[in-house]
């Protein structure tokens, strides 16, 4: 995948991982495009660990790689802060 596509991978996701956790309000779009990037590399890991495949591309199936590693890492940081 190119540059251009992981920013659009990790927008689309960080953004949807950012609603289902609620914290939408408080996160702008850089915000939402590292979480998006850094989550598709935990969910990648994460699927990977269960038999799974991880990011290919830009598809469905990345974006919901992406949007459970964003909302992983959403949780960890609030547990931190928290």
């Amino acid at each position: 995948m190119g540059i251009l596509s992981w920013i659009i991978l990790g927008a689309f996701s960080g953004w949807i991982a950012s609603i289902i956790m609620k914290k939408n309000a408080s996160m702008g779009a850089f915000a939402n495009i590292f979480t998006g990037i850094v989550g598709a590399f935990i969910g990648g890991a994460v699927f990977n660990f269960f038999g799974g495949y991880e990011v290919t591309g830009l598809n469905l199936h990345s974006v919901i790689v992406s949007v459970v590693g964003a909302c992983i890492l959403l949780w960890i940081i609030n547990k931190i802060k928290g």
